[in-house]
């Protein structure tokens, strides 16, 4: 009976390697499809951004904190051997959350400008609260050592702010952002914003399984030595 434990260990990893592996390929499609402008000081896309250019930077750098190294974060392994350097990770994912959802927002609301709807800045600042709502309560059950509460949080703090490459991917795997409609874009950020908590939790209940039947296999083991031993 004990033999399932490691057999559910090597799905897990099998399965949470396959989801970050997606997100990878996700990161990687984004930056070649969408933001290789940042590179290319004469791209025509700057002049889109020339009224507010700046804003992009410290938002760039905080999302850039708070998707590329909260992945290390689900490690099990990394977490029981560098407890330092996972609280400090979670720290930077916090403040880089913090800062990215605001921005995000008020960035939203300066494209109006360009033609944006006030609805898609509705969108926008929803979504900000819910990266925001979903990072500080995490945080806090982190703070207060209930560790099966703020990873939970936590996974839907993260299934959130994936929302970022995912509309992204979307439009750009359907050619929908070819050329931009508000509309198109808008209704696919709501679409993403409605599933992603929905997300977050399924992946917190494929965990909760996962652990779950190793510790059944564990305590009927024990139950079994027990009776064994209990008999004359």
């Amino acid at each position: 009976m004990f033999d399932t434990v490691p057999v559910q260990s090597s799905k897990w990893f099998r399965t949470k390697n396959f989801v970050f592996a997606f997100v990878a390929v996700m990161m990687a499609y984004v930056l070649f499809h969408n933001e290789r402008f940042l590179l290319d000081p004469a791209d025509p896309v700057w002049q889109h951004y020339e009224s507010f250019k700046w804003w992009l930077l410290p938002h760039g750098l905080a999302g850039a904190c708070a998707l590329l190294l909260v992945p290390m974060q689900f490690s099990d392994r990394l977490r029981r051997r560098f407890t330092k350097l996972h609280r400090v990770i979670g720290r930077v994912y916090v403040a880089g959350a913090l800062v990215l959802a605001p921005l995000g927002a008020y960035l939203q609301y300066l494209d109006e400008s360009a033609g944006s709807s006030r609805s898609f800045t509705v969108a926008g600042v929803i979504d900000a609260a819910i990266l925001m709502i979903t990072t500080g309560i995490g945080f806090a059950f982190a703070l207060k050592r209930n560790i099966p509460q703020h990873r939970q949080w936590m996974t839907r703090s993260y299934a959130v702010a994936l929302v970022f490459f995912e509309v992204r991917v979307i439009l750009g795997v359907t050619g929908w952002d070819r050329p931009v409609n508000f509309a198109t874009v808008e209704a696919v950020l709501w679409a993403c914003l409605a599933f992603s908590v929905l997300l977050g939790d399924l992946a917190n209940q494929w965990y909760e399984l996962r652990s779950l039947r190793p510790r059944t296999a564990r305590t009927q083991a024990a139950q079994s030595v027990a009776a064994s031993a209990a008999r004359p």
